[in-house]
């Protein structure tokens, strides 16, 4: 299956947010949930025009990684760049039904691939994660640490594990 990936834009919001409602349940068993508002249409309007004004403004590049038909498979965004530092932070979520197909590696590949202009990008995700452990790691993530403090999702016990790519290292 091909895939690209395709810079977030207004017209975008009520198939993202078919995506949102469709992946809910799957995507908070491995990452802290966004809370009911989130899941209501007006508050997700408003918050999509945030990361829309976020995203003009040069703070955050978000993707939606897509399918040859136009379906929306998963998400990929930067955020926090700092230009001047050339960092930024990551973050990918891949739809519960393209698990397990190689799609987030070759997303993640996708991007890393670009002309992004940042010199270092750091990524976390959780213990339970292994999914996206192994996406960062096949992708020259390297891992720099586990979190000290524990939480509770899901009734278990994790942490966040964070990883740092250096451009030219891959």
């Amino acid at each position: 299956m091909e895939i690209t990936l395709h810079l977030l834009q207004e017209q975008d919001a009520a198939a993202l947010f078919q995506f949102e409602l469709e992946n809910r349940e799957f995507f908070e068993r491995l990452v802290p949930g966004r809370g009911d508002d989130f899941y209501v249409f007006e508050n997700f309007l408003s918050r999509h025009q945030e990361l829309l004004k976020e995203q003009q403004e040069g703070f955050a590049n978000f993707y939606l990684i897509k399918n040859d038909t136009g379906d929306i498979l998963g998400r990929i965004n930067l955020v926090d760049i700092d230009r001047n530092h050339q960092t930024a932070e990551i973050g990918f979520r891949v739809g519960a039904n393209y698990g397990g197909q190689g799609i987030g590696h070759r997303a993640l590949n996708l991007l890393l691939d670009t002309d992004l202009g940042l010199r270092q990008i750091h990524g976390k995700t959780t213990t339970v994660n292994h999914a996206s452990q192994k996406i960062l790691a096949k992708n020259g993530f390297e891992e720099v640490g586990v979190s000290e403090e524990e939480f509770e999702m899901n009734g278990q016990t994790m942490r966040f594990v964070h990883y740092l790519w250096e451009a030219g290292e891959r």
